[in-house]
């Protein structure tokens, strides 16, 4: 009887309706940033809204990198949230997924200044593309989800992955509005290589007010960052969890992308945050394994 209950409270919306499980979309929309026009994909509930909603940052994707397709892995969370009546925006940001013709991958630029000029420089640039076109991207796409008729503009949580996780947290400093905040795996692969990440991400967490979920499997590249960002934001009494997972797969790539490999993991513990999120519930804690 509690499990129903729960899956029921799960369902609700902020405006208190348990929504219908047939959605519809993806919708094919267009985003203009800065002089680029983007691509993403729009999934939303049917039935009456508006909806609660999430926009995602997208990781790094290598215009070469046959690995991992974005469009695809948009779409298995896009119908997974959409599911759980929630609209869901995945914005590919410049030169990436639907966006490849439109300005330069910011993982390609990456790869490029490693090769010529090392680390160091790497670390520099990439705090200048969060900073910089990644961030205005993540900014029109927000813009333009609080614009759709459909949503609730009063309950948008940003859910971000790896390179995205990072992005997020600056997209959660700069629009104080935001609900809610759900990072996977966030800075590890680049925390312990470079110190001015960490410093930007630090902080990011000191001016962010709204709950934050931290999330790392057991075999990420690195579970510092999750540890760390816990302890800056416990000292600050922030509102946020953090969430270790067993490890999954037999690598520290497969357990970096749990957030697509094992949605089972996660999903309840995700829905259940997001629901205390928009109702004001969430308290601090730490959940390991």
């Amino acid at each position: 009887m509690k499990r129903i209950l729960l899956v029921l409270l799960l369902m609700l919306g902020s405006n208190g309706h348990i929504y219908a499980q047939q959605t519809i979309g993806p919708e094919t929309v267009s985003v203009q940033s800065d002089s680029f026009e983007l691509k993403g994909l729009f999934w939303q509930p049917s039935g009456r809204g508006p909806f609660p909603a999430i926009i995602f940052c997208h990781g790094s994707y290598e215009s070469s990198d046959t690995r991992y397709d974005l469009v695809q892995q948009m779409s298995l969370l896009g119908q997974l949230f959409v599911e759980h009546g929630f609209i869901f925006f995945g914005l590919c940001r410049r030169g990436a997924g639907l966006s490849k013709k439109q300005g330069e991958n910011s993982a390609d630029i990456l790869t490029k200044v490693f090769k010529e000029k090392g680390q160091e420089e790497r670390n520099k640039v990439q705090i200048q593309k969060l900073q910089g076109d990644d961030l205005q991207d993540m900014l029109s796409g927000l813009a333009f989800l609080r614009r759709r008729k459909e949503t609730d503009s009063n309950h948008i949580a940003v859910l971000g992955h790896s390179f995205g996780g990072s992005l997020a947290l600056l997209v959660a400093e700069h629009e104080p509005d935001l609900k809610a905040v759900v990072i996977f795996a966030a800075g590890g692969y680049s925390w312990n290589l470079s110190p001015q990440l960490r410093t930007r991400l630090f902080k990011a967490v000191k001016k962010i007010n709204v709950p934050t979920m931290i999330v790392h499997a057991q075999n990420d590249y690195s579970l510092s960052p999750g540890f760390a960002l816990d302890s800056v934001m416990n000292l600050l009494n922030k509102p946020h969890k953090l969430k270790i997972y067993r490890s999954f797969g037999s690598s520290p790539t497969e357990g970096h992308n749990i957030l697509f490999l094992s949605t089972a993991t996660w999903l309840a513990d995700v829905l259940r945050f997001l629901h205390e999120a928009f109702n004001d519930k969430v308290n601090t804690d730490i959940i390991c394994c």
